[in-house]
């Protein structure tokens, strides 16, 4: 076994891969499970590993680098910001905020921002403003909220979030759980119909299911919540924190049926894959709650993280990569269902969020992500049968078709 440096700072550039992963399961609590990579280096679509091997990189950071690993453009405005301010907490006003929320209101086609950090945390803030709209706006009497979520809901980690959650491993030894939620079955109208009251505040849904499984509803699906929201004086809060911002062909996943929620939460992309950055968007009437002490984060906001964040949305727009994610994620699609692999049930997605799903007889899709590391494509499977592709929204078509040759005879 490779000997690890008992020091206090072990040179990085003097470990092996061997060595890393070592000190990683010596040291670090155990809530992941990584392929066996150790990544030194990321340029585009490629990254690199300590001993020099290049992969195509098929997962993203789970949609967090849809712009690809240092994009010139970011990382210039990244440098630039970091060396003149990166914080000075929401007690203060900063130059980069104000154009950071105007810029991302119109973006969105909205009219308030709330921001965050973390996924999570929007996922939290949007809750937390769907409490205080029902009791403030609506009349829900104190403490009778709720808000319906969906079976196969991936949100967050967080003890609130878990508590809705319908994997067992995601929440269980984490209770007691906080009370307010109802779950009804994804993709069904009916199901969420019989379960609206007036007690009801908001429906938070994912507008494709990414850890679900790329779990793409019925056509029609999100058009019909909306419907019901409004019919029901309900909130909708489309949560985008991996499908939005071009991942799925389209600014936002709910473009695809022209819907606009009430508040939408955004995360990872957002970033520029440099700095977490998350924010929940929408109408005056539900962000308009909040008044100064109700909700906060010190870091949320902060100039870094605006300038990055407003240089990712121009990037966006500028390369057209919604566009370019329909077309390539397409022709990606067509040609692994072309194939006819004897391992794959079903093919889906939309843009470059694609699920490969495995037939009963294949199993779990973990071990073909093992054989397509060796093959140089790094990507991982969610919900134990399925592969999920999801590669910067910049690759290069060439190097897409190179993944695509790699899955086939993986599945073949």
């Amino acid at each position: 076994m490779t000997q690890v440096n008992d020091g206090p700072m072990a040179h990085t550039g003097d470990l092996n891969s061997d060595a890393h992963m070592q000190l990683v399961d010596q040291y670090s609590a155990r809530n992941y499970a990584p392929l066996p990579v150790v990544i030194s280096r990321g340029e585009g679509a490629w990254v690199w590993d300590v001993e020099g091997h290049k992969y195509l990189d098929c997962l993203s950071a789970y949609s967090a680098l849809n712009f690809g690993h240092s994009h010139p453009r970011i990382l210039d405005v990244f440098i630039e910001q970091a060396r003149r301010l990166t914080l000075t907490s929401r007690a203060f006003q900063n130059d980069q905020f104000g154009p950071f929320c105007q810029e991302l209101t119109a973006f969105c086609d909205m009219d308030l921002v709330l921001p965050m950090n973390t996924g999570a945390e929007g996922v939290e803030t949007a809750i937390k403003t769907a409490r205080k709209w029902g009791y403030t706006v609506k009349g829900v009497p104190d403490g009778k909220a709720q808000i319906i979520c969906f079976s196969g809901n991936f949100h967050g980690r967080t003890t609130t979030i878990v508590s809705f959650s319908t994997e067992e491993q995601t929440k269980a030894h984490f209770g007691p759980y906080t009370p307010g939620f109802v779950v009804v079955k994804y993709g069904s109208l009916d199901a969420l119909r019989a379960a609206i009251t007036p007690h009801t505040v908001a429906v938070l849904v994912e507008p494709i299911q990414g850890e679900g499984g790329v779990v793409v509803p019925p056509e029609g699906y999100l058009r019909g919540i909306r419907e019901l929201c409004d019919e029901h004086n309900v909130l909708m809060i489309a949560d985008e924190i991996q499908t939005g911002l071009g991942r799925t062909g389209r600014r936002f996943a709910v473009d695809h049926e022209e819907v606009k929620p009430d508040l939408v939460i955004l995360g990872k992309a957002l970033g520029g894959g440099v700095m977490p950055v998350s924010a929940v968007v929408g109408s005056k009437e539900a962000l308009g709650v909040f008044n100064p002490g109700d909700h906060g984060s010190t870091f949320g906001g902060n100039p870094l993280g605006c300038a990055v964040a407003r240089e990712a949305i121009r990037v966006l727009v500028d390369e057209k990569l919604a566009e370019r994610a329909d077309r390539v994620g397409k022709a990606f699609r067509d040609r692994i269902r072309a194939a006819n692999c004897s391992k794959i049930k079903e093919v889906r997605g939309k843009g470059l969020l694609i699920g490969i799903e495995m037939t009963p007889e294949a199993g779990a899709a973990k071990p073909y992500c093992k054989q397509l590391k060796g093959e140089g494509v790094l990507c991982k499977d969610t919900v134990d049968n399925v592969m999920r592709i999801a590669p910067p929204l910049m690759i290069a078509e060439a190097d897409l078709d190179w993944a695509a040759e790699r899955v086939i005879k993986v599945l073949s």
